[in-house]
């Protein structure tokens, strides 16, 4: 199942942070500025999944792809992926780090970065600079996904 759209939601949304907070992923930070959140609706209506993208100056950092439990392995999260990449300049790079789905964000055109070749700006955002733990992967996206 592929056929989704994105409904714009706020960091404030219950059901955003109730997704997060069951899959282990960060909501400190959802409603400070320069963040932009979405729903993934199926073609039913129904709600399954949620991602978020970060302002970092001309950068973009990825964050908060999560498919709710019952939609889980039905490329959704590919999907999702690619939907919430169109929201994003194509002149911004566009980083995520991640504690678990390293080769998920692979197969979408994701490569492992040092922390050192990453922007000042990205490198600051909460997630990066406290929120998530230092041994967090740190990836940069090297080709649109396929």
């Amino acid at each position: 199942m592929s056929d989704i759209r994105l409904e714009p939601v706020p960091g404030s949304d219950p059901e955003l942070k109730l997704a997060l907070s069951a899959s282990g992923l960060p909501t400190e930070d959802l409603e400070d500025a320069g963040r932009s959140f979405f729903r993934a609706v199926s073609s039913d209506g129904g709600t399954v999944g949620y991602a978020g993208i970060e302002a970092c100056g001309d950068d973009v950092l990825l964050r908060s792809i999560v498919i709710l439990p019952e939609h889980r392995g039905k490329a959704i999260g590919r999907s999702l992926t690619t939907e919430t990449l169109k929201a994003v300049n194509l002149s911004s790079a566009v980083f995520l780090a991640t504690t678990s789905a390293e080769p998920f964000f692979e197969s979408l055109g994701f490569a492992v970065i040092e922390r050192a070749d990453v922007p000042p700006a990205v490198l600051a955002t909460r997630q990066l600079s406290g929120i998530c733990p230092a041994s967090a992967t740190i990836m940069k996206l090297s080709r649109p996904p396929i």
